[in-house]
């Protein structure tokens, strides 16, 4: 893609490329909107992409419009980028460096458009772009991975309460942003998305864990907290060939049915045999104190010549990877959306209703 020089990037001083996703290019008479034009974005999701998505999920347009469904679903995406403004400032900063006689919808165009395509290719982007990629860590040829849940608070609507549900507990029903609870498989190591599920708030994270055993393969390794440890559960993921390592609590009984060499042992959780590893952790603090703590872990890896059990240990660290991706997911889209600045007036709103 050709750049011009950097003079050109700014606009009443600020560079341009801060105030929006495109770089301005030149569309040889085949009008703005064809593939690659949208700059950035389209250096991460491709085109193509985006047009099967909307093959796969029937959107694409049936006649010509100012606003083709592949450009709706890079606005959808940058809204995401400036998630703090309405879709009509978004839309100014994504054709920000394309030609001046591209078309400036007003906000109930916007919407229109937003509505006519749908969540559907969303939907089905995500299937093409999940997955890990290369970077991702392994350890004796196992993709590390990592499962866990969040709760995120979502915009007060009807539509957002019925779907979602508020917190409990309350003195007043209506009181409260709606929640929505996400559970994901993420690849430590670069911390890509393989899967994602969410719903109502009121639902539990080992129900929603269920429909997360169709990215489950054999050659994975699913680092759980001990939340995942329930026996069901355990035996639904070793079905998948899966392997698992994940913390139980510190007092659960598991009785041996053989002793291992290293002083871990085996034991049966339901028509699963696991290994147990007890774990004694020590961490010395800046302060030059020692804190001492204690891990029960519980794996699939039961060979303990080829999987040493301080080796998983020291692996099983790696499960915070996925803590962090959703502390930077929050502080990105801006989770707190009670301090969420009111969208401009004649720009429409973006919903927090997935």
């Amino acid at each position: 893609m050709d750049c011009p020089s950097k003079d050109t990037h700014r606009t009443r001083g600020v560079p341009l490329s801060v105030q929006s996703v495109t770089y301005p290019v030149h569309s040889g008479g085949q009008g703005p909107f064809v593939p690659g034009h949208l700059g950035e974005l389209t250096r991460i999701v491709s085109a193509d992409l985006v047009d099967a998505a909307l093959e796969i999920a029937g959107a694409t347009q049936r006649r010509v419009r100012l606003l083709p469904s592949r450009v709706v679903v890079y606005l959808l995406l940058a809204g995401a980028l400036f998630a703090e403004i309405g879709y009509q400032q978004v839309w100014a900063r994504l054709v920000a460096g394309l030609d001046p006689n591209t078309a400036t919808p007003g906000s109930s165009a916007l919407s229109q458009a937003l509505r006519r395509v749908g969540p559907a290719p969303l939907r089905e982007l995500f299937t093409l772009l999940s997955g890990p990629t290369p970077g991702a860590a392994r350890r004796r040829g196992l993709l590390v991975c990592a499962i866990d849940g969040t709760c995120m608070y979502v915009p007060n609507s009807a539509g957002n309460a019925a779907a979602f549900g508020r917190q409990s507990g309350r003195p007043e029903a209506a009181s409260g942003y709606p929640m929505v609870r996400l559970l994901t498989v993420v690849a430590c190591g670069t911390r890509t998305v393989i899967d994602a599920v969410f719903g109502s708030y009121h639902v539990g994270e080992t129900t929603y864990a269920r429909q997360l055993l169709r990215s489950l393969t054999p050659g994975m390794l699913l680092l759980a907290d001990r939340n995942f440890a329930a026996a069901t559960l355990i035996e639904q993921i070793t079905t998948t060939g899966t392997d698992l390592l994940t913390r139980c609590k510190d007092g659960r009984i598991l009785p041996p049915i053989k002793d291992l060499p290293d002083r871990t042992w085996l034991t049966r959780i339901g028509s699963s045999t696991v290994r147990v590893i007890d774990a004694r952790i020590s961490v010395r603090r800046s302060s030059g104190a020692t804190h001492l703590g204690h891990y029960r872990l519980i794996t699939t890896l039961t060979d303990e010549t080829q999987y040493p059990a301080h080796e998983l240990v020291d692996l099983y660290h790696q499960r915070w990877e996925i803590e962090t991706s959703y502390m930077e997911l929050k502080s990105t889209i801006g989770a707190d959306v009670s301090s969420a600045p009111a969208p401009q007036p004649g720009s429409p709103k973006k919903s927090g209703h997935c």
